[in-house]
């Protein structure tokens, strides 16, 4: 089996870790994980992570995301989505009095740069413990804010007290907290009661196999679905090793400036990371140039 990144389409009731486990049995293979998780009552694009891709996983974490999130007024509760228990239900009188253009007025003002906190129920870690674990113990701990982005967010198929809403956002964004905020912000109080995620990075939901018909297939009928490690990063710039360069990477030894600079591609701008590829496409290593000293070192080597 060959390495690169796999999209899959996740269905509801499953973990992201159960989906994993799965696609590992269809591959066959020892090194598998996700790049990001989804709730399991969350459905929508998971990608997954096979062989030496494992270790380029962190470069979509952070990557922007697109969600499809459906939202019911009138009831909180303490996971902030369905599966929680309801902490606090709103009056008739003040749920009724919530029009469709004040939903889409007070969406429109969490959109740019803002800090979020995250759910007591979620994956961060307070004291190495994940903080659902201690919110189930009845320690319910809430990390400082952290800064997010909505790049865009609109309202669709109002049929108060749910609606539904597109969400571009950046990573590290909790559509949950967004959907508690909003409740807040209506004065009625909120719940996700549904999420579909239908992008991530440069991945779309659309170009994902569905888990039961992954399943269904061989492993070579699965190959041609994955994508290259080079062309899952096909948003870093790129310098083409020639054989000398090659037998350098397997070896260890640190590339020159020579064989870096004049040589990078021209139309992606220079960042913190540079692939370096064979004349076939296959990624070699990643690089990142040390400024302090003027040279590139090495991040990951995929070669030797």
């Amino acid at each position: 089996m060959k390495d690169g990144i796999l999209a899959v389409n996740k269905p509801e009731g499953i973990s992201s870790a159960r989906v994993v486990g799965r696609v590992k049995r269809v591959l066959g293979v020892k090194k598998i994980g996700h790049t990001g998780t989804l709730d399991p009552f969350a459905t929508g694009l998971l990608l997954i992570a096979v062989g030496k891709a494992t270790r380029i996983s962190r470069f979509f974490l952070d990557g922007s995301k697109v969600y499809t999130a459906q939202v019911t007024l009138g009831i909180e509760t303490d996971t902030y989505d369905c599966t929680g228990r309801t902490v606090f239900e709103a009056e008739s009188q003040d749920l009724n009095r919530i029009l469709p253009l004040d939903v889409k007025n007070a969406a429109a003002e969490f959109a740019g740069r803002q800090e979020q906190v995250a759910p007591s129920f979620s994956a961060l870690k307070h004291n190495g413990q994940p903080l659902y674990k201690l919110a189930r113990r009845g320690e319910m701990i809430q990390k400082p804010p952290r800064n997010i982005e909505i790049f865009a967010i609109s309202v669709q198929n109002i049929d108060l007290p749910r609606f539904e809403m597109n969400v571009h956002c950046s990573g590290g964004t909790y559509i949950r907290s967004l959907a508690y905020d909003l409740g807040k912000k209506l004065g009625c109080g909120a719940h996700l009661s549904g999420l579909c995620r239908k992008k991530s990075s440069s991945f779309e939901l659309e170009n994902a196999l569905g888990l039961e018909e992954l399943e269904k297939l061989d492993v070579k009928a699965i190959e041609p679905h994955m994508i290259s490690m080079s062309d899952c990063l096909s948003f870093l710039p790129y310098v083409i090793a020639d054989p000398a360069f090659e037998k350098k990477i397997k070896h260890g030894q640190r590339p020159s400036n020579e064989e870096i600079e004049g040589k990078l591609s021209p139309d992606i701008p220079l960042g913190d990371y540079i692939r370096v590829v064979d004349s076939s496409n296959n990624l070699l290593a990643l690089i990142e140039p040390d400024k302090n000293q003027g040279r590139y070192n090495y991040c990951c080597v995929f070669t030797g």
